[in-house]
């Protein structure tokens, strides 16, 4: 995902170095995963049984799938490969369950969805200070770049792109061993007086103003609220808990970790 979310930013910040950067890394981040995106054979050419325009309801099914059970020991990227490998066909019956008919409507719900994904995946209760996932963290950060690339793109590259943000969601969401998303967490979270003033103040100010990472999470989720209104204040309230609980990152496997200490 790296790759179209550095083109996204050279967009936005009309730096040709960025774009280069953005060239460089995706000619060589091309991996097993592109064969379905080149090859329309593993696309459904009609909805699938059981398929929806819900993005957030296939991954409250997947999360409760008995297929997915201890497929992986633990958490990381490297569960990946072994899952296309060993399970190809059960991700793509996923995969093809998202029935795109209104794109506009459908990607304003895959936003959504990005953002409870980091957020509500997090337990409330697990103490003040809690690590955010950082691989999941690109799934927003990711879907981010799709807005805003989607004007700048030919029309008939518009669903295969959003197709390509869902592949990685669905790849990245069981390989983190597919967390409960627990919406009541955002949307019951008290906001105690504090807006998106507040949430700009601890992305410039506050104590991970350095973290680049925490900063995009942060910048996603308050653009996606620009661009679709947050009547709910869903996105406000998700933003709000993420800076005042965020402590770092986890979601790391075994080879991460080693590669983080070396």
């Amino acid at each position: 995902g790296h790759p179209l979310i550095h083109l996204g930013y050279a967009h936005e910040l009309s730096s040709r170095e960025i774009a280069m950067e953005t060239l460089s890394m995706a000619a060589s981040s091309y991996n097993h995963m592109h064969k379905y995106l080149d090859d329309p054979h593993y696309s459904a050419s009609q909805p699938t049984e059981n398929s929806t325009h819900s993005p957030l309801e296939l991954l409250c099914r997947i999360q409760k799938d008995s297929r997915f059970d201890n497929l992986f020991s633990h958490e990381g990227a490297d569960n990946i490969g072994p899952l296309f490998e060993n399970h190809e066909a059960l991700v793509l019956e996923y995969w093809n369950k998202w029935n795109i008919t209104d794109p506009t409507a459908q990607f304003k719900a895959s936003q959504m969805a990005a953002a409870a994904l980091l957020v509500a995946t997090i337990n409330p209760n697990d103490g003040e200070k809690k690590r955010y996932d950082f691989f999941i963290v690109h799934l927003l950060t990711t879907s981010h770049a799709v807005r805003i690339l989607l004007p700048l793109i030919p029309e008939k590259w518009h669903v295969p792109l959003v197709r390509q943000w869902w592949l990685l969601t669905l790849a990245v969401y069981i390989a983190q061993l597919r967390p409960e998303i627990k919406l009541t967490s955002v949307t019951d979270y008290d906001l105690k007086g504090r807006g998106w003033e507040w949430v700009d103040e601890q992305a410039l100010k506050g104590n991970h103003a350095l973290d680049a990472h925490y900063v995009k999470a942060l910048r996603a989720m308050k653009t996606a609220a620009e661009t679709w209104g947050d009547e709910d204040d869903f996105y406000i309230k998700a933003a709000v808990r993420f800076a005042s609980e965020f402590d770092g990152w986890g979601g790391f496997g075994s080879e991460e970790l080693a590669g983080r200490h070396r």
